[in-house]
Protein backbone atom coordinates (compact mmCIF):
# COMPACT_ATOMS: atom_id res chain seq x y z
CA UNK A 1 0.00 0.00 0.00
CA UNK A 2 2.00 3.49 -1.28
CA UNK A 3 1.92 6.03 1.39
CA UNK A 4 -1.39 6.92 0.24
CA UNK A 5 -2.18 4.10 -1.27
CA UNK A 6 -2.00 0.91 -0.72
CA UNK A 7 0.22 0.91 1.57
CA UNK A 8 -0.64 -2.33 2.86
CA UNK A 9 -1.02 -4.97 6.18
CA UNK A 10 -0.61 -7.78 8.88
CA UNK A 11 0.88 -10.40 11.57
CA UNK A 12 0.53 -12.98 15.28
CA UNK A 13 2.90 -14.38 17.82
CA UNK A 14 5.06 -17.49 17.78
CA UNK A 15 8.47 -17.25 19.07
CA UNK A 16 11.47 -16.13 17.52
CA UNK A 17 11.32 -17.72 13.69
CA UNK A 18 13.55 -17.44 11.38
CA UNK A 19 13.89 -19.31 8.13
CA UNK A 20 17.61 -18.07 8.13
CA UNK A 21 19.11 -16.11 11.01
CA UNK A 22 22.35 -14.33 11.58
CA UNK A 23 24.48 -11.01 11.85
CA UNK A 24 24.42 -8.67 9.89
CA UNK A 25 27.34 -7.12 10.10
CA UNK A 26 28.66 -5.68 6.39
CA UNK A 27 32.03 -4.47 5.73
CA UNK A 28 31.10 -1.50 3.34
CA UNK A 29 32.15 1.76 2.57
CA UNK A 30 30.03 4.85 3.36
CA UNK A 31 27.84 5.75 0.61
CA UNK A 32 29.44 8.53 -2.04
CA UNK A 33 27.02 11.31 -1.95
CA UNK A 34 25.98 12.88 -6.08
CA UNK A 35 23.35 14.02 -8.07
CA UNK A 36 20.26 12.24 -8.36
CA UNK A 37 18.62 10.85 -11.12
CA UNK A 38 16.60 13.88 -12.56
CA UNK A 39 14.11 10.78 -13.54
CA UNK A 40 13.18 10.12 -10.17
CA UNK A 41 14.40 13.07 -8.23
CA UNK A 42 13.12 17.21 -8.85
CA UNK A 43 14.33 18.66 -5.68
CA UNK A 44 18.30 19.38 -6.71
CA UNK A 45 18.75 19.84 -2.86
CA UNK A 46 18.60 15.93 -2.55
CA UNK A 47 22.03 13.67 -2.67
CA UNK A 48 22.26 9.83 -3.71
CA UNK A 49 24.51 7.13 -4.07
CA UNK A 50 24.70 3.38 -4.23
CA UNK A 51 24.83 1.15 -1.20
CA UNK A 52 25.98 -2.50 -2.23
CA UNK A 53 25.10 -5.41 0.46
CA UNK A 54 24.82 -9.50 0.45
CA UNK A 55 21.74 -10.69 -1.36
CA UNK A 56 21.87 -13.06 1.32
CA UNK A 57 23.59 -12.45 4.86
CA UNK A 58 23.89 -16.19 5.72
CA UNK A 59 26.11 -16.74 2.24
CA UNK A 60 27.63 -14.12 1.15
CA UNK A 61 28.78 -16.14 -1.58
CA UNK A 62 25.32 -15.82 -3.55
CA UNK A 63 26.61 -12.33 -4.71
CA UNK A 64 25.29 -8.84 -3.95
CA UNK A 65 22.42 -6.67 -4.89
CA UNK A 66 23.16 -3.08 -5.09
CA UNK A 67 20.53 -0.43 -3.28
CA UNK A 68 19.47 3.21 -4.46
CA UNK A 69 19.77 5.56 -1.75
CA UNK A 70 18.60 8.97 -1.31
CA UNK A 71 19.61 12.04 1.23
CA UNK A 72 17.93 15.25 2.30
CA UNK A 73 20.42 16.89 4.43
CA UNK A 74 19.81 18.45 7.63
CA UNK A 75 19.02 21.78 7.79
CA UNK A 76 20.38 22.49 10.85
CA UNK A 77 23.18 21.80 13.15
CA UNK A 78 23.61 17.70 11.87
CA UNK A 79 22.61 14.81 14.95
CA UNK A 80 22.93 11.72 12.62
CA UNK A 81 20.44 10.24 10.36
CA UNK A 82 16.75 9.16 10.13
CA UNK A 83 16.03 6.06 7.72
CA UNK A 84 12.53 6.44 6.26
CA UNK A 85 10.46 3.84 4.28
CA UNK A 86 7.21 5.37 2.62
CA UNK A 87 5.36 2.39 2.33
CA UNK A 88 3.78 0.21 -0.48
CA UNK A 89 5.21 -2.12 -0.79
CA UNK A 90 6.85 -1.52 -4.21
CA UNK A 91 6.65 2.39 -3.71
CA UNK A 92 10.29 4.24 -4.71
CA UNK A 93 11.41 5.41 -1.41
CA UNK A 94 13.85 7.93 -3.34
CA UNK A 95 10.77 9.07 -4.96
CA UNK A 96 8.89 9.98 -1.93
CA UNK A 97 11.56 11.57 -0.31
CA UNK A 98 11.66 13.73 -3.47
CA UNK A 99 7.86 14.59 -2.79
CA UNK A 100 7.62 14.93 0.76
CA UNK A 101 11.08 17.09 1.83
CA UNK A 102 9.21 19.76 3.93
CA UNK A 103 7.36 17.31 5.44
CA UNK A 104 10.33 15.24 6.27
CA UNK A 105 12.48 18.15 7.72
CA UNK A 106 9.21 19.07 9.50
CA UNK A 107 9.13 16.00 11.17
CA UNK A 108 13.02 15.80 12.22
CA UNK A 109 13.41 19.22 12.78
CA UNK A 110 16.12 19.42 10.46
CA UNK A 111 18.19 17.96 12.12
CA UNK A 112 18.95 15.18 10.70
CA UNK A 113 19.88 13.87 7.58
CA UNK A 114 16.82 11.77 6.19
CA UNK A 115 17.60 8.82 4.41
CA UNK A 116 15.59 6.89 1.93
CA UNK A 117 16.14 4.04 -0.22
CA UNK A 118 14.58 2.08 -3.04
CA UNK A 119 14.55 -1.53 -1.58
CA UNK A 120 15.13 -5.02 -3.37
CA UNK A 121 12.70 -5.41 -6.05
CA UNK A 122 11.82 -1.80 -6.29
CA UNK A 123 12.42 0.97 -9.09
CA UNK A 124 14.89 0.28 -12.01
CA UNK A 125 18.08 1.60 -9.87
CA UNK A 126 18.23 -0.54 -7.09
CA UNK A 127 19.29 -4.18 -8.60
CA UNK A 128 17.39 -6.48 -7.99
CA UNK A 129 14.84 -3.92 -9.20
CA UNK A 130 11.37 -3.92 -10.51
CA UNK A 131 9.62 -6.99 -10.38
CA UNK A 132 8.04 -7.65 -14.40
CA UNK A 133 6.79 -10.64 -15.66
CA UNK A 134 4.67 -9.94 -18.50
CA UNK A 135 6.74 -8.04 -21.71
CA UNK A 136 4.16 -5.31 -21.79
CA UNK A 137 0.43 -4.25 -20.65
CA UNK A 138 -0.92 -6.03 -24.03
CA UNK A 139 0.63 -9.33 -23.75
CA UNK A 140 -0.67 -8.99 -19.87
CA UNK A 141 -4.24 -7.64 -20.83
CA UNK A 142 -4.64 -10.51 -23.22
CA UNK A 143 -3.44 -13.49 -20.49
CA UNK A 144 -6.28 -12.06 -18.19
CA UNK A 145 -8.72 -11.17 -20.84
CA UNK A 146 -12.09 -12.07 -19.93
CA UNK A 147 -11.02 -12.34 -16.20
CA UNK A 148 -11.75 -10.90 -13.14
CA UNK A 149 -8.18 -9.56 -12.74
CA UNK A 150 -9.07 -6.98 -15.45
CA UNK A 151 -12.99 -6.26 -15.01
CA UNK A 152 -13.07 -6.96 -11.41
CA UNK A 153 -16.14 -9.15 -9.06
CA UNK A 154 -19.62 -8.44 -10.13
CA UNK A 155 -21.79 -8.59 -7.10
CA UNK A 156 -24.44 -6.35 -5.49
CA UNK A 157 -25.72 -6.10 -1.88
CA UNK A 158 -23.25 -8.32 -0.07
CA UNK A 159 -23.47 -11.70 -1.89
CA UNK A 160 -26.88 -11.77 -1.52
CA UNK A 161 -28.03 -12.75 -5.07
CA UNK A 162 -27.12 -16.87 -5.00
CA UNK A 163 -26.05 -15.94 -8.88
CA UNK A 164 -23.35 -13.96 -8.36
CA UNK A 165 -21.69 -16.65 -6.04
CA UNK A 166 -21.97 -19.32 -8.67
CA UNK A 167 -20.67 -16.87 -11.22
CA UNK A 168 -17.84 -16.35 -8.47
CA UNK A 169 -17.07 -19.98 -7.89
CA UNK A 170 -17.05 -20.91 -11.82
CA UNK A 171 -13.98 -18.57 -12.35
CA UNK A 172 -11.90 -20.27 -9.56
CA UNK A 173 -10.40 -23.11 -11.64
CA UNK A 174 -9.30 -20.63 -14.25
CA UNK A 175 -8.21 -17.87 -12.12
CA UNK A 176 -5.82 -20.55 -9.94
CA UNK A 177 -4.69 -21.53 -13.54
CA UNK A 178 -3.82 -17.86 -14.11
CA UNK A 179 -1.95 -16.94 -11.10
CA UNK A 180 0.11 -20.15 -10.58
CA UNK A 181 1.17 -19.78 -14.17
CA UNK A 182 2.07 -16.04 -13.00
CA UNK A 183 4.33 -17.01 -10.94
CA UNK A 184 6.34 -19.47 -13.25
CA UNK A 185 6.29 -16.10 -15.67
CA UNK A 186 7.74 -14.63 -12.39
CA UNK A 187 10.53 -17.53 -12.04
CA UNK A 188 11.33 -17.45 -15.51
CA UNK A 189 11.91 -13.26 -15.86
CA UNK A 190 14.85 -11.73 -15.37
CA UNK A 191 13.89 -10.86 -11.79
CA UNK A 192 13.65 -15.03 -10.97
CA UNK A 193 16.91 -15.72 -9.66
CA UNK A 194 16.66 -12.76 -7.09
CA UNK A 195 12.93 -13.03 -5.65
CA UNK A 196 14.17 -15.42 -2.65
CA UNK A 197 16.38 -12.60 -1.31
CA UNK A 198 13.31 -9.85 -1.65
CA UNK A 199 11.75 -9.64 1.46
CA UNK A 200 11.03 -7.52 4.81
CA UNK A 201 13.80 -9.43 6.66
CA UNK A 202 16.46 -8.57 4.15
CA UNK A 203 15.23 -4.60 3.96
CA UNK A 204 15.70 -4.36 7.86
CA UNK A 205 18.86 -6.24 7.48
CA UNK A 206 19.68 -3.54 5.11
CA UNK A 207 19.09 -0.64 6.88
CA UNK A 208 20.65 -1.47 9.87
CA UNK A 209 23.79 -2.34 7.44
CA UNK A 210 23.71 1.10 5.94
CA UNK A 211 23.88 2.21 9.29
CA UNK A 212 26.90 0.62 10.70
CA UNK A 213 28.50 2.78 7.51
CA UNK A 214 26.66 6.07 7.77
CA UNK A 215 26.71 6.28 11.66
CA UNK A 216 28.93 3.48 12.61
CA UNK A 217 28.12 0.01 14.40
CA UNK A 218 26.42 -0.47 17.30
CA UNK A 219 25.30 2.94 17.16
CA UNK A 220 21.38 3.64 17.89
CA UNK A 221 19.10 3.61 14.55
CA UNK A 222 16.53 6.51 14.05
CA UNK A 223 13.51 5.15 11.90
CA UNK A 224 9.85 6.64 10.32
CA UNK A 225 7.91 4.19 8.73
CA UNK A 226 4.79 4.47 7.35
CA UNK A 227 2.13 2.11 5.86
CA UNK A 228 3.84 -1.05 4.98
CA UNK A 229 6.94 0.69 6.41
CA UNK A 230 5.42 0.05 10.01
CA UNK A 231 5.88 -3.59 9.00
CA UNK A 232 9.58 -2.96 8.57
CA UNK A 233 9.51 -1.42 11.45
CA UNK A 234 7.76 -3.83 13.75
CA UNK A 235 10.23 -6.35 12.49
CA UNK A 236 13.10 -4.27 13.10
CA UNK A 237 12.93 -3.15 16.81
CA UNK A 238 12.00 -6.84 17.53
CA UNK A 239 15.19 -8.21 15.46
CA UNK A 240 17.58 -5.43 16.67
CA UNK A 241 15.94 -4.22 20.36
CA UNK A 242 19.38 -2.98 21.28
CA UNK A 243 19.57 -0.84 18.33
CA UNK A 244 16.63 1.13 18.96
CA UNK A 245 17.07 4.79 18.48
CA UNK A 246 13.79 7.39 17.80
CA UNK A 247 11.16 5.25 16.00
CA UNK A 248 7.86 6.29 14.92
CA UNK A 249 5.57 3.81 13.18
CA UNK A 250 2.49 5.41 11.68
CA UNK A 251 -0.17 3.13 10.42
CA UNK A 252 0.22 -0.08 11.30
CA UNK A 253 0.11 -3.52 9.64
CA UNK A 254 -0.97 -5.57 12.20
CA UNK A 255 2.51 -7.89 12.56
CA UNK A 256 0.63 -11.03 14.59
CA UNK A 257 -1.85 -11.77 11.91
CA UNK A 258 0.79 -11.30 8.94
CA UNK A 259 3.19 -13.50 10.91
CA UNK A 260 0.38 -17.01 11.33
CA UNK A 261 -2.38 -16.21 8.53
CA UNK A 262 -2.11 -16.41 4.79
CA UNK A 263 -2.71 -12.43 3.38
CA UNK A 264 -4.70 -14.75 0.41
CA UNK A 265 -7.58 -15.54 2.85
CA UNK A 266 -7.29 -12.94 5.69
CA UNK A 267 -7.30 -9.64 3.65
CA UNK A 268 -10.55 -8.69 4.28
CA UNK A 269 -9.70 -8.74 8.39
CA UNK A 270 -7.86 -5.38 7.25
CA UNK A 271 -11.05 -3.78 6.32
CA UNK A 272 -12.97 -3.82 9.88
CA UNK A 273 -13.13 0.38 9.39
CA UNK A 274 -13.78 0.35 5.77
CA UNK A 275 -17.78 0.38 5.48
CA UNK A 276 -17.63 3.76 8.21
CA UNK A 277 -15.19 5.84 6.04
CA UNK A 278 -17.50 5.32 3.20
CA UNK A 279 -20.33 6.61 5.96
CA UNK A 280 -18.32 9.50 6.53
CA UNK A 281 -17.57 10.04 2.86
CA UNK A 282 -21.34 10.08 1.91
CA UNK A 283 -22.10 12.14 5.22
CA UNK A 284 -19.87 14.80 4.43
CA UNK A 285 -21.05 15.17 0.64
CA UNK A 286 -24.79 15.47 2.30
CA UNK A 287 -23.38 18.12 4.71
CA UNK A 288 -21.65 20.36 1.61
CA UNK A 289 -24.90 19.58 -0.29
CA UNK A 290 -24.70 20.42 -4.11
CA UNK A 291 -23.01 23.40 -3.48
CA UNK A 292 -20.25 21.30 -2.91
CA UNK A 293 -20.65 17.70 -4.01
CA UNK A 294 -21.68 17.00 -7.23
CA UNK A 295 -23.15 13.87 -5.68
CA UNK A 296 -25.58 15.62 -3.33
CA UNK A 297 -28.87 17.48 -4.23
CA UNK A 298 -30.70 19.73 -1.89
CA UNK A 299 -32.12 18.34 1.15
CA UNK A 300 -30.31 15.43 0.49
CA UNK A 301 -28.95 13.34 3.33
CA UNK A 302 -26.02 10.45 3.75
CA UNK A 303 -28.86 7.70 2.60
CA UNK A 304 -30.16 9.82 -0.18
CA UNK A 305 -26.15 10.41 -1.43
CA UNK A 306 -25.37 6.57 -1.09
CA UNK A 307 -28.54 5.22 -2.74
CA UNK A 308 -26.84 7.18 -5.86
CA UNK A 309 -23.67 5.64 -5.44
CA UNK A 310 -25.43 2.12 -4.98
CA UNK A 311 -27.62 3.38 -8.18
CA UNK A 312 -24.28 3.85 -10.08
CA UNK A 313 -23.13 0.51 -9.04
CA UNK A 314 -26.46 -1.22 -10.33
CA UNK A 315 -26.42 0.30 -13.75
CA UNK A 316 -22.86 -0.61 -13.78
CA UNK A 317 -23.33 -4.25 -13.12
CA UNK A 318 -26.31 -4.50 -15.25
CA UNK A 319 -24.68 -3.02 -18.44
CA UNK A 320 -21.65 -5.60 -17.88
CA UNK A 321 -24.23 -8.39 -17.66
CA UNK A 322 -25.86 -7.15 -21.77
CA UNK A 323 -21.98 -6.39 -23.16
CA UNK A 324 -19.44 -7.70 -21.36
CA UNK A 325 -17.18 -5.39 -23.27
CA UNK A 326 -18.85 -2.57 -21.12
CA UNK A 327 -15.68 0.25 -20.69
CA UNK A 328 -16.94 0.37 -16.62
CA UNK A 329 -17.64 -2.34 -14.51
CA UNK A 330 -19.47 -2.22 -11.01
CA UNK A 331 -16.26 -4.49 -9.43
CA UNK A 332 -13.65 -1.68 -11.16
CA UNK A 333 -15.51 1.29 -9.40
CA UNK A 334 -15.78 -0.80 -6.12
CA UNK A 335 -11.97 -1.54 -6.26
CA UNK A 336 -10.94 2.16 -7.70
CA UNK A 337 -13.11 4.12 -4.93
CA UNK A 338 -11.56 1.72 -2.00
CA UNK A 339 -8.42 3.52 -2.82
CA UNK A 340 -9.51 6.53 -3.80
CA UNK A 341 -10.79 6.81 0.37
CA UNK A 342 -7.13 6.40 1.33
CA UNK A 343 -6.89 10.43 1.29
CA UNK A 344 -9.89 12.64 2.81
CA UNK A 345 -7.40 15.69 0.86
CA UNK A 346 -8.79 13.89 -2.50
CA UNK A 347 -12.34 13.36 -1.23
CA UNK A 348 -14.25 16.88 -2.78
CA UNK A 349 -12.10 16.18 -6.04
CA UNK A 350 -13.75 12.21 -6.13
CA UNK A 351 -17.00 13.34 -5.57
CA UNK A 352 -17.06 16.29 -7.77
CA UNK A 353 -15.20 14.65 -10.60
CA UNK A 354 -14.34 11.40 -10.36
CA UNK A 355 -18.26 11.14 -9.75
CA UNK A 356 -19.63 12.91 -12.22
CA UNK A 357 -17.16 10.82 -14.78
CA UNK A 358 -18.54 7.73 -13.67
CA UNK A 359 -22.34 8.89 -14.54
CA UNK A 360 -21.80 9.85 -17.55
CA UNK A 361 -19.95 6.21 -18.75
CA UNK A 362 -22.41 4.22 -17.26
CA UNK A 363 -25.23 6.09 -18.21
CA UNK A 364 -23.94 5.81 -21.90
CA UNK A 365 -23.13 2.29 -21.08
CA UNK A 366 -26.78 1.55 -19.98
CA UNK A 367 -28.25 3.33 -23.37
CA UNK A 368 -25.83 0.93 -25.19
CA UNK A 369 -23.35 4.07 -26.23
CA UNK A 370 -20.74 1.72 -27.71
CA UNK A 371 -18.21 4.90 -28.38
CA UNK A 372 -17.65 5.22 -25.12
CA UNK A 373 -15.59 1.70 -25.36
CA UNK A 374 -12.15 3.44 -24.68
CA UNK A 375 -12.81 6.24 -22.21
CA UNK A 376 -11.78 5.46 -18.56
CA UNK A 377 -13.06 6.72 -15.48
CA UNK A 378 -9.86 8.87 -13.43
CA UNK A 379 -10.66 9.46 -10.07
CA UNK A 380 -8.05 10.35 -7.61
CA UNK A 381 -5.92 7.88 -6.97
CA UNK A 382 -2.72 7.05 -4.42
CA UNK A 383 -1.40 4.47 -6.46
CA UNK A 384 0.89 4.71 -9.36
CA UNK A 385 5.01 4.32 -9.33
CA UNK A 386 7.27 6.36 -11.93
CA UNK A 387 8.40 3.87 -14.60
CA UNK A 388 11.34 4.85 -17.11
CA UNK A 389 11.52 2.18 -19.04
CA UNK A 390 9.93 0.63 -22.38
CA UNK A 391 8.50 -2.30 -20.39
CA UNK A 392 4.75 -1.01 -19.59
CA UNK A 393 3.23 -3.94 -17.63
CA UNK A 394 2.14 -3.83 -14.12
CA UNK A 395 4.64 -4.18 -11.56
CA UNK A 396 4.79 -7.65 -9.57
CA UNK A 397 6.87 -5.68 -7.05
CA UNK A 398 4.09 -5.79 -4.20
CA UNK A 399 2.69 -9.15 -4.26
CA UNK A 400 6.56 -10.28 -4.73
CA UNK A 401 7.20 -8.54 -1.70
CA UNK A 402 4.08 -9.23 0.43
CA UNK A 403 4.13 -13.09 -0.33
CA UNK A 404 7.79 -13.62 0.46
CA UNK A 405 6.89 -12.42 3.70
CA UNK A 406 3.79 -14.31 4.20
CA UNK A 407 3.19 -17.61 5.98
CA UNK A 408 4.48 -21.03 3.62
CA UNK A 409 2.04 -22.59 1.05
CA UNK A 410 -1.46 -24.33 2.89
CA UNK A 411 -2.55 -25.60 0.02
CA UNK A 412 -5.14 -23.15 -0.24
CA UNK A 413 -7.23 -23.31 -3.65
CA UNK A 414 -8.79 -19.98 -5.44
CA UNK A 415 -12.08 -21.19 -4.58
CA UNK A 416 -11.38 -21.10 -0.99
CA UNK A 417 -9.87 -17.28 -1.57
CA UNK A 418 -13.35 -16.50 -3.50
CA UNK A 419 -15.27 -18.09 -0.49
CA UNK A 420 -12.96 -15.58 1.86
CA UNK A 421 -14.16 -12.86 -0.21
CA UNK A 422 -17.79 -13.92 -0.12
CA UNK A 423 -17.60 -14.29 3.93
CA UNK A 424 -16.09 -10.79 4.82
CA UNK A 425 -17.90 -8.94 1.83
CA UNK A 426 -20.95 -10.40 4.24
CA UNK A 427 -19.73 -10.10 7.17
CA UNK A 428 -16.85 -7.19 7.53
CA UNK A 429 -17.69 -4.58 4.44
CA UNK A 430 -20.45 -5.04 2.14
CA UNK A 431 -19.36 -1.86 0.24
CA UNK A 432 -15.36 -3.25 -0.32
CA UNK A 433 -15.58 -6.80 0.15
CA UNK A 434 -15.96 -7.26 -3.17
CA UNK A 435 -12.80 -5.39 -4.55
CA UNK A 436 -10.05 -7.67 -6.41
CA UNK A 437 -6.95 -6.64 -4.89
CA UNK A 438 -4.48 -8.37 -7.07
CA UNK A 439 -1.51 -8.01 -5.11
CA UNK A 440 -2.84 -9.92 -1.67
CA UNK A 441 -4.46 -12.53 -3.39
CA UNK A 442 -1.76 -14.20 -5.42
CA UNK A 443 -0.17 -14.84 -2.20
CA UNK A 444 -1.37 -18.45 -2.27
CA UNK A 445 -0.27 -19.44 -5.81
CA UNK A 446 3.42 -17.40 -5.45
CA UNK A 447 5.91 -19.84 -5.33
CA UNK A 448 8.65 -18.68 -3.58
CA UNK A 449 9.36 -17.41 0.48
CA UNK A 450 12.24 -15.61 1.37
CA UNK A 451 15.21 -17.01 2.73
CA UNK A 452 14.84 -14.96 5.94
CA UNK A 453 11.16 -13.80 7.48
CA UNK A 454 10.65 -12.70 10.82
CA UNK A 455 7.57 -14.63 12.90
CA UNK A 456 7.67 -13.06 16.35
CA UNK A 457 7.93 -12.35 19.36
CA UNK A 458 6.49 -8.73 19.06
CA UNK A 459 7.40 -7.99 22.68
CA UNK A 460 11.13 -7.20 22.56
CA UNK A 461 12.66 -4.99 25.33
CA UNK A 462 14.15 -1.96 23.25
CA UNK A 463 16.43 0.54 23.75
CA UNK A 464 14.38 3.49 24.11
CA UNK A 465 11.11 3.75 23.76
CA UNK A 466 9.13 4.09 20.45
CA UNK A 467 6.16 6.37 18.88
CA UNK A 468 2.90 4.01 17.22
CA UNK A 469 0.93 5.91 15.51
CA UNK A 470 -2.74 5.28 13.95
CA UNK A 471 -6.05 7.14 12.61
CA UNK A 472 -8.92 6.88 14.30
CA UNK A 473 -10.56 4.96 10.77
CA UNK A 474 -8.06 3.97 8.16
CA UNK A 475 -8.91 2.16 5.64
CA UNK A 476 -6.30 -0.86 5.72
CA UNK A 477 -3.84 -0.01 8.88
CA UNK A 478 -6.50 -0.22 11.63
CA UNK A 479 -6.42 1.08 14.92
CA UNK A 480 -6.95 -2.16 16.44
CA UNK A 481 -3.55 -3.72 14.66
CA UNK A 482 -1.78 -0.42 16.10
CA UNK A 483 -3.05 -0.98 19.61
CA UNK A 484 -2.18 -5.13 19.39
CA UNK A 485 1.55 -3.69 18.86
CA UNK A 486 1.44 -1.21 21.60
CA UNK A 487 -0.04 -3.62 23.76
CA UNK A 488 2.83 -6.27 23.30
CA UNK A 489 5.29 -3.93 23.56
CA UNK A 490 4.49 -2.41 26.82
CA UNK A 491 5.69 0.61 28.17
CA UNK A 492 8.77 0.94 25.36
CA UNK A 493 5.83 2.01 22.90
CA UNK A 494 3.38 5.17 23.44
CA UNK A 495 0.60 5.17 20.97
CA UNK A 496 -1.10 8.34 19.51
CA UNK A 497 -4.37 8.42 17.94
CA UNK A 498 -5.71 10.90 15.39
CA UNK A 499 -9.29 11.15 15.95
CA UNK A 500 -9.95 11.35 11.93
CA UNK A 501 -9.67 9.17 8.80
CA UNK A 502 -7.52 8.09 5.74
CA UNK A 503 -4.44 6.41 5.43
CA UNK A 504 -1.66 7.01 8.12
CA UNK A 505 -2.25 9.71 11.03
CA UNK A 506 0.69 11.66 9.06
CA UNK A 507 -0.80 12.19 5.61
CA UNK A 508 -4.37 11.06 6.30
CA UNK A 509 -5.62 14.41 7.24
CA UNK A 510 -3.27 17.52 8.53
CA UNK A 511 -2.90 17.96 12.25
CA UNK A 512 -0.83 20.33 13.83
CA UNK A 513 -0.88 18.08 17.11
CA UNK A 514 0.08 15.12 15.25
CA UNK A 515 3.25 16.93 13.63
CA UNK A 516 4.41 18.71 16.93
CA UNK A 517 4.55 15.43 18.95
CA UNK A 518 6.39 13.54 16.13
CA UNK A 519 8.54 16.72 15.85
CA UNK A 520 8.89 16.83 19.60
CA UNK A 521 10.07 12.90 20.16
CA UNK A 522 12.32 13.52 17.29
CA UNK A 523 14.68 16.75 18.28
CA UNK A 524 14.02 16.81 22.10
CA UNK A 525 12.95 13.04 22.76
CA UNK A 526 9.93 14.56 24.43
CA UNK A 527 7.27 11.70 24.42
CA UNK A 528 3.50 12.33 25.19
CA UNK A 529 1.26 10.28 27.16
CA UNK A 530 0.08 6.84 25.98
CA UNK A 531 -3.24 7.22 24.03
CA UNK A 532 -2.63 10.58 23.16
CA UNK A 533 -5.83 11.84 21.21
CA UNK A 534 -4.97 14.54 17.98
CA UNK A 535 -7.48 15.98 16.32
CA UNK A 536 -7.40 17.17 12.79
CA UNK A 537 -6.72 20.71 12.11
CA UNK A 538 -9.78 22.94 12.21
CA UNK A 539 -9.19 24.97 9.04
CA UNK A 540 -9.15 22.02 6.88
CA UNK A 541 -12.85 21.72 4.90
CA UNK A 542 -12.97 17.81 3.61
CA UNK A 543 -15.42 19.63 1.15
CA UNK A 544 -16.06 23.04 0.91
CA UNK A 545 -17.28 24.35 4.16
CA UNK A 546 -17.35 20.79 6.01
CA UNK A 547 -14.64 19.83 8.74
CA UNK A 548 -13.66 16.58 10.12
CA UNK A 549 -15.27 17.19 13.61
CA UNK A 550 -18.62 17.87 11.96
CA UNK A 551 -18.66 14.42 10.03
CA UNK A 552 -17.51 13.00 12.96
CA UNK A 553 -20.62 14.35 14.72
CA UNK A 554 -23.09 13.25 12.18
CA UNK A 555 -21.69 9.73 11.69
CA UNK A 556 -23.11 7.84 14.82
CA UNK A 557 -26.75 9.07 12.91
CA UNK A 558 -26.02 7.26 9.15
CA UNK A 559 -26.28 3.57 8.78
CA UNK A 560 -25.88 2.56 4.80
Amino acid sequence: MPVYGLSAIIALVLIFSVVRAGSTRHAASPISWGPCDPSVVNDKSLSCGYFDVPLDYQDPSVGNARLAVGKINATGERRGTVFFNPGGPGESGIAILDQNVDLLLEVTGGVYDVVSWDPRGVGFLTTPGEVLCFDSLAEYTAFFNGTIELRGIEELGSFDNPADVDALLAQAETMQQKYEEVGQRCLQSPSGKYLKYIGTAATVRDMVAMADALEGPDTPINYFGVSYGTLIGSWFVNMFPERIGRVIIDGVLDPVIFADYEISTHFLHYLVSVDTIYKALVTGCALAGPAGCAAASEGDGPLDVDAKIQALLKTAYNAAHVNPSAPLTSGQIRTDLFFDIYSPTNWSALMNEGYLAAVQIINSEAQGNGSLQERSIDLPSSRGFVKRVSNDSPSYSPPAIWCADNVDLQGTTMADVFRSIIAGTRNISHIFGAGWYTQFYLCSFWPVRSVERYQGPFEKTLANKIIIGSNTYDPITTLAGAQRLAGLLGDDAMLVQLNGFGHTAIVGEPSTCIRNIYSAYMTNGTLPANNTVCEVDEDFGVFAGVTTAEILAHLSNVNV
